[in-house]
């Protein structure tokens, strides 16, 4: 089993290039450690997201490291001009050798695509335009495409991506519609939620990939050639006292950011469509499965649990959350890579 590295970076409670600065460093150890992939979420007019344009982080991220992989989950697709967009791709998959993948979605939040003006209702049929459009912008060297929300003809294309013909793309999803429709395209996967839910949409995934028959752009490190991944928040110290001591705090602030939007700058009836419930204890995340916490023989014991039960090849764990502190981080980022990741590798 590979594993990754998620973030949001959040509003750490310090000043923005302190945050800059740790996450920078704390990336380039998940380096050194061997993670397969560092995947960045893109959020907007939020404190739960201060790389709020991923390119712009990513660009960093290619130059101070060496192997890992990086790229964003997702770019939110209906935000962007699909022709600048595949100019920004080129340009990070050459900058980082070809390390780049490319996480494509609608994004999650109808406050945040109101904000830029975009219908939340429409969005799933803006993304999928985009995406078209984007990947015919990507596959050719003088590219034309026509479609409800783009329209190009004959648009030269001088930069062409390192990767060929394209970097391979994600998904992102917590519910069957967008699981099925990441398995019809055949892109690798990441689930979250709750286990049991998380479980739901694996295998939604799955049987709408065996239908199709393979990935479309294989990887060869992965069993089937698909990346099938979860992601959870994990805190690893050196008893379960200490890790639930940093955890429980920093999740209770995460949970807050989640929410920011929809309990301060939306208005009631707004808030009501919101689709994806967000909140629960602490308890509840622990016991979900959504959060792991603990020394490194507990957390081996809930990785190894939670992959029998969802069978994923790839675990996308979230270190780094909430306002914990950069040494706690770091410590946890110590422990998970030095006594966990040598454990669940096999898996």
């Amino acid at each position: 089993m590979k594993i990754g590295l998620f973030d949001h970076i959040e509003d750490s409670g310090r000043s923005l290039a302190t945050t800059f600065d740790e996450r920078l460093r704390f990336i380039q150890m998940a380096d050194e450690a061997g993670f397969y992939c560092v995947h960045l979420a893109e959020h907007h007019c939020s404190p739960l997201n201060m790389v709020p344009v991923p390119g712009v982080f990513m660009g960093a991220i290619a130059r101070l490291t060496k192997r890992i992989r990086f790229g964003p989950m997702v770019y939110l697709l209906p935000l962007y001009s699909p022709l600048r967009l595949a100019e920004e791709i080129c340009m990070l998959d050459h900058l980082s050798h070809g390390r780049l993948e490319v996480g494509v979605g609608r994004g999650v939040s109808p406050f945040e695509l109101g904000f830029h003006k975009i219908d939340h209702d429409k969005s799933r049929d803006i993304f999928i335009d985009a995406y078209g459009c984007l990947k015919a912008a990507l596959g050719s060297n003088l590219f034309s495409y026509e479609g409800e929300n783009y329209s190009y003809k004959n648009v030269p294309m001088p930069l062409r991506p390192l990767q060929q013909p394209m970097p391979a793309f994600w998904y992102g999803s917590s519910n069957a519609i967008g699981s099925t429709w990441a398995g019809e395209h055949g892109l690798h996967f990441a689930s979250n939620g709750p286990t049991s839910r998380a479980k739901a949409n694996i295998e939604t995934f799955k049987a709408a990939l065996a239908k199709r028959g393979a990935p479309a752009q294989p990887k060869a490190e992965f069993p089937g050639g698909v990346a099938i991944g979860v992601t959870r928040q994990i805190v690893v110290a050196d008893t379960d006292a200490q890790a639930h001591a940093i955890a429980r705090p920093a999740a209770e602030v995460h949970v807050k950011h989640l929410n920011w939007l929809k309990d301060n700058h939306v208005s009631p009836e707004f808030a009501n469509r919101l689709q994806v419930p967000i909140g629960g204890s602490f308890e509840d995340h622990l016991r979900e499965g959504t959060l792991i916490a603990g020394s490194p023989k507990t957390v081996i014991a809930e990785i190894e649990k939670q992959h029998g039960e969802m069978g994923i090849n790839y675990l996308i764990s979230y270190l780094f959350f909430g306002q914990m502190s950069f040494p706690d981080a770091m410590r946890s980022m110590q422990l998970f890579s030095t006594e966990v990741m040598p454990k669940i590798a096999h898996l």
